[in-house]
């Protein structure tokens, strides 16, 4: 080979080299494994049937490109009011949790927990995405990447002793609620609420420190409840008693890092839709929940609808309170909760 064929063959190999270097090194940049860090068992509904889904898919359409690793019962350390802080923080990439788990800390998403208010988990989903995009976004949230917004289907009371069959069975009774606005309402109805997150519930029964708690069916299995109280009260009628609400929120640097490609895999795997599915999820679970205390010996109370009104009464200053801490925020409730109301008017047609 002469010096100029040699010359030619060398660039060539550099300019391949250079090429072959660069590829995998873009390749190597966008790889990435998110951990996704959650309060419940990994066999409860939500991690199983809703977060473990959506990782799956993010995976599936990043060509494997992006790895979720979801770490359920608090695996990762800390507790669930951590959780928030933790994806804040950059301790893990995204969590799964209850704003209402840090009081008073997102006050525009407490709406959709005040006494109703809610009348189906996926309308009240999509609901809370709308006034989550146009009054939480750059407020309460501004600080995460938030990828979903969901709510449980109606909750319901699960005690062990006396249940609940009027109004006035609330008296004195100690019962777990999950938020600020929830205890509240408890506390108007006349019971010592007791604020606590959902893998407490158990023990906290098992022993006595509280007569029954508030949670919808779909988790009772996963945490056994049916094993540990003896009655269930439902109300009848269009609007549940209450709702909480969650959110699936993601460090807000670790999405900015990601190239475009994988930003656009992860928001067309969120938002509105998913939020919607992941309410719809939850309340499509409440049936199984229910079956399983059916088939105890338990006893299953539904309030009636003359008798909800009773409750629908006594709940008016639940709402009233809150208007009037919100407005002392500088947050018009009135408007806040006129408008949650009309969002989940127009969703629940």
């Amino acid at each position: 080979m002469n010096k100029r064929n040699l010359l030619k063959t060398l660039a060539a190999a550099a300019l391949v080299s250079a090429g072959l270097g660069a590829g995998m090194a873009q390749s190597l940049a966008q790889e990435v494994t998110l951990r996704l860090h959650q309060f419940l068992p990994p066999q409860a509904n939500v991690p199983a049937n809703i977060l473990t889904p959506w990782a799956e898919k993010i995976e599936k359409d990043s060509d494997g490109r992006i790895k979720v690793d979801i770490f359920s019962a608090m695996s990762l350390g800390g507790t669930p009011p951590q959780l928030i802080d933790q994806a804040r923080d950059g301790v893990v990439d995204i969590v799964w949790t209850l704003p209402g788990y840090s009081p008073g800390r997102f006050p525009r998403a407490e709406v959709f927990e005040l006494p109703f208010m809610m009348t189906d988990a996926e309308a009240g989903s999509r609901a809370y995405w709308e006034l989550f995009e146009s009054d939480m976004k750059d407020n309460d949230f501004k600080d995460l990447k938030i990828l979903g917004t969901w709510m449980h289907g109606p909750g319901v009371f699960h005690v062990q002793g006396e249940g609940v069959s009027k109004l006035e069975d609330m008296q004195g009774k100690k019962l777990r609620g999950p938020t600020r606005v929830i205890n509240g309402l408890l506390s108007q109805m006349g019971a010592t609420p007791v604020g606590m997150p959902v893998p407490a519930i158990p023990e906290a029964l098992s022993k006595g420190v509280i007569d029954g708690t508030v949670i919808p069916w779909e988790v009772t299995p996963a945490l056994k409840i049916p094993e540990l109280v003896n009655t269930h009260t439902e109300l009848s009628g269009d609007k549940a008693l209450y709702t909480a609400v969650f959110v699936l929120a993601m460090n807000k640097a670790k999405y900015d890092s990601l190239p475009d490609d994988l930003k656009k895999v992860i928001d067309d795997n969120s938002g509105l839709e998913y939020s919607a599915f992941a309410g719809r999820t939850m309340q499509d679970f409440d049936a199984p929940g229910r079956k399983k205390a059916e088939a105890t010996d338990n006893q299953i109370i539904v309030l009636d609808e003359a008798e909800v009104a009773r409750w629908k009464e006594a709940a008016k200053p639940v709402v009233a309170n809150w208007i009037a801490e919100m407005d002392a925020k500088g947050i018009d409730g009135s408007d806040l909760y006129e408008r949650a109301q009309a969002l989940m008017e127009k969703h629940s047609k």
